[in-house]
């Protein structure tokens, strides 16, 4: 069963590869469909992604890269004495991707953009990586009026 949170998950191991390597999201991409074709490569290998998981990565990864400039801007304008590029790189990307989902995604309500951000950052970032992207996309959400 293609799960949306799962591909949230692969769309923020591509988008964080991009922002380490500059390699380009479609290389990051590649290379997490094949390395989830390998079967000795952990947790990634434990089941190959389906299509409609594969194809929500993507549209999430590429559209975040394609609209990065105005998703940077709305977020430092959001966040409170945090420029982005001093923000930890997942916590980064999450608000890349749920922000991405808020303004150019309209069949996602708003709260299940935010909620899935949500459990992305306490999966994959820190402690305090819930409460601050809880707070920078609530106010991206009320800005723009999706809530």
């Amino acid at each position: 069963m293609a799960s949306r949170r799962k591909a949230r998950e692969y769309a923020l191991q591509a988008l964080y590869t991009e922002d380490q390597t500059r390699d380009g999201v479609n290389d990051a991409l590649n290379g997490l469909w094949s390395g989830l074709l390998d079967e000795t490569d952990g947790e990634l290998g434990n089941r190959q992604a389906e299509s409609q998981e594969v194809e929500f990565a993507t549209n999430i990864a590429q559209g975040v890269i394609e609209n990065l400039t105005a998703l940077d801007e709305r977020i430092e304008a959001t966040s409170t004495n945090w420029r982005v590029s001093r923000m930890a790189v997942v916590d980064r990307n999450i608000l890349r991707m749920a922000t991405y989902e808020l303004l150019h995604m309209k069949g996602i309500p708003a709260n299940v953009s935010i909620n899935e951000a949500v459990e992305l950052a306490k999966k994959f970032g820190t402690k305090d990586s819930r409460g601050f992207v809880n707070g920078i996309l609530d106010r991206i959400a009320r800005d723009a009026g999706v809530v």
